[in-house]
């Protein structure tokens, strides 16, 4: 299951964070402060997956984001590795060549791309088309 998400800039800023499981704001800070840290100071050359004290980190690097999910120890590290690719190709798929930008001034549109595909933190949806028919039925709505 996952516990949290997390789209981190390279200087550490958190751009997007979504949590699956109830968690004080400042444990939430102080946890992503250390989440951010530990994957940041990573070389390209280790593994992305890092066990970060009662769960796994599964992170990847996208140009100057980072993408990481908190999850479970039970949870499939290769899966929740697929799935933040999928996640990129469907934001690349709507915005045409994300950028950290999109992602700041579209934050709206992200969760809810983020929140079609996962559910309570369990992925439910990984069609591309299936998880952007929404968020194109309110684009054709807010035109007319």
């Amino acid at each position: 299951m996952i516990k949290f998400f997390l789209m981190v800039n390279k200087q550490g800023q958190t751009r997007l964070s979504k949590y699956y499981e109830h968690a004080d704001i400042n444990k939430r800070t102080l946890l992503e402060t250390e989440v951010i840290k530990s994957c940041l100071s990573r070389s390209n050359e280790q593994c992305s997956f890092i066990e970060y004290k009662d769960f796994k980190l599964i992170y990847r690097q996208y140009a100057a984001l980072f993408i990481v999910v908190g999850v479970n120890d039970t949870e499939n590290e290769m899966a929740i590795y697929e799935f933040i690719h999928n996640f990129v190709e469907v934001l690349d798929e709507y915005f045409s060549r994300v950028s950290e930008l999109d992602i700041m001034f579209n934050l709206d549109k992200v969760h809810i791309i983020l929140d079609e595909m996962v559910l309570n933190g369990c992925i439910v949806e990984t069609n591309r088309a299936r998880i952007l028919a929404p968020l194109l039925i309110l684009d054709k709505m807010s035109e007319s």
